[in-house]
């Protein structure tokens, strides 16, 4: 039986908690469902009562939209989806439920291979970018500093688009470089700081540059650079100041480790904030410039014998099937009770192999034609109250020509509705179809579009509940909320389409 006194309890009449996954000096944190927006899994996280002051309620707030406003520039973020204050006066904020292992779980678990290394530490470097460009407060940019930066603090979760996302969480001492420390008291975790960390002196971004350096070298290693005698601040105080790194070759003599990276992660390690590269946009460069050689020498090499695996074929009737219900989708026209405008709609279509989810969208011919070859991403979005409304946002996207977004909204008390959800769910996969302005006649290409497995049963979910739910108000708030989530979304879909 669970003890805790907050299981289960609402939270803002919209959070139902439920475990706690998470405690520290500064606070817990809970998981719980996001009741408004269908029970979308989230974290909460609350200011302990043990620190509750007006000091600690203002640096939790601070947080709390640092975070924020750093969440929605960069997929490589957390991101914090509300603040509050609850019924005893405590401080919590919202942010997104992340599941997956830190840093330090996946070094130990086994060193890191070289593109892993590479995929892993360019996303660091991109949210950690995002924070010292700054984030802007009462019309005044502000660079972050994290102050922080620790494998505990690097999160790395499955992604279906991208494989490994990476999230810098735990913004709690980070600091606005224009904000001034009422104290000069150190903050920060000592195996991971800068010499000017330890001396409590005012930071800017090459301290976190520095913290970086011993994060990369232990993602190589499994070690960390430097080993004091003691772990008193003392000890650290010294080793940070006057000890030299330790040999990279002599702790992965196994692995070919580039020299310019050698000398990168060397030049993050040095003792004056001078030595070391200027911004992570230095550091980000010359990651993907040996990144694209890596990539290169590889093309150039044969596949070992063990990698090459035949792959079964399909059934000669499963192509013959597709074909031909792409065949037929392609005889369709433009309904004549649609416009012919750039729009898009959703179609439950009857075909000779039985009904196939579809969604309908008419371009320019030129933009038709281009948009055939770009990456595909989806997303739902479920809306149980005011109303039951669903977001089916699909997404084209080609690094020239940018997203082309297709969102469509289902209104879940609709029986045609839940019927195309349903058939979504039961295929796993939908046919978009392509129409042009300048030929509407006839269907221009039809692609095929899988969603997530484990999305499946979820919509299977959306659809019951979109037939017991009671509407207590007009179908169009609910969508003008989906819009609402829809726009801050945005710019979380285009950095994973940016990525992948």
């Amino acid at each position: 039986m669970n003890k805790d006194a907050n299981y289960g309890r609402v939270l803002a009449n919209r959070y139902q908690l439920g475990n706690m996954i998470g405690k520290g000096a500064m606070g817990r944190v809970y998981q719980a469902n996001d009741l408004l927006l269908g029970g979308v899994g989230v974290a909460v996280k609350f200011l302990s009562q043990t620190i509750l002051n007006q000091k600690t309620r203002d640096r939790f707030e601070t947080e709390a939209k640092i975070c924020a406003l750093l969440g929605e520039q960069s997929i490589n973020i957390v991101r914090v989806r509300d603040y509050g204050v609850d019924e005893m006066e405590i401080p919590f904020y919202v942010m997104e439920y992340l599941q997956g292992d830190n840093l330090r779980e996946l070094v130990k678990r086994c060193p890191l291979t070289l593109p892993r290394f590479f995929s892993l530490t360019r996303q660091i470097c991109l949210g950690l970018q995002c924070a010292h460009q700054g984030i802007v407060i009462d019309g005044q940019l502000c660079p972050v500093i994290h102050r922080d930066i620790k494998p505990s603090n690097i999160l790395v979760i499955e992604d279906l688009s991208l494989g490994e996302l990476v999230k810098v969480l735990d913004f709690g001492i980070a600091k606005l470089q224009s904000e001034q420390d009422a104290t000069s008291s150190f903050k920060g975790t000592l195996a991971y700081c800068s010499p000017e960390q330890m001396e409590g002196k005012e930071l800017d971004n090459r301290s976190d540059i520095y913290s970086l350096g011993v994060l990369l070298f232990e993602m190589l290693t499994g070690e960390i650079p430097l080993r004091p005698e003691t772990h008193s601040f003392a000890s650290w105080y010294q080793v940070h100041h006057h000890q030299q790194p330790k040999s990279l070759a002599s702790l992965r003599p196994d692995l070919k480790i580039p020299k310019s990276i050698e000398n990168l992660i060397y030049s993050c390690l040095a003792k004056s904030a001078s030595d070391r590269p200027s911004s992570v946009s230095t550091i980000i460069n010359i990651l993907e410039n040996e990144q694209f050689s890596l990539r290169n020498s590889a093309v150039t090499q044969p596949p070992p014998v063990e990698s090459i695996v035949a792959e079964p074929l399909p059934e000669l009737e499963d192509i013959i099937g597709d074909l031909s219900l792409d065949s037929f989708c392609q005889t369709l026209p433009w309904p004549k009770n649609k416009p012919q405008a750039e729009i898009v709609f959703s179609h439950l279509l009857s075909t000779p192999e039985g009904v196939i989810p579809t969604l309908w969208v008419m371009l320019s011919e030129k933009e038709a034609e281009k948009r055939q070859q770009d990456k595909r991403y989806n997303h739902f979005l479920f809306l149980m109250s005011p109303h039951p409304m669903l977001l089916w946002i699909t997404a084209l996207y080609h690094y020239q020509r940018g997203p082309r977004w297709l969102p469509c909204y289902l209104d879940l008390k609709s029986p045609t509705n839940q019927k195309l959800l349903q058939a979504i769910a039961e295929t796993g996969s939908y046919r978009l179809l392509f129409f042009s302005l300048e030929k509407p006649e006839i269907c221009a290409h039809v692609m095929t579009i899988n969603i997530s497995p484990a999305q499946c049963p979820l919509l299977k979910e959306w659809v019951n509940a979109g037939k017991t739910l009671v509407s207590v108000a007009h179908p169009k708030m609910s969508k003008n909320l989906l819009k609402q989530e829809f726009e801050k979304l945005k710019s979380q879909i285009l950095a994973k389409l940016q990525l992948s």
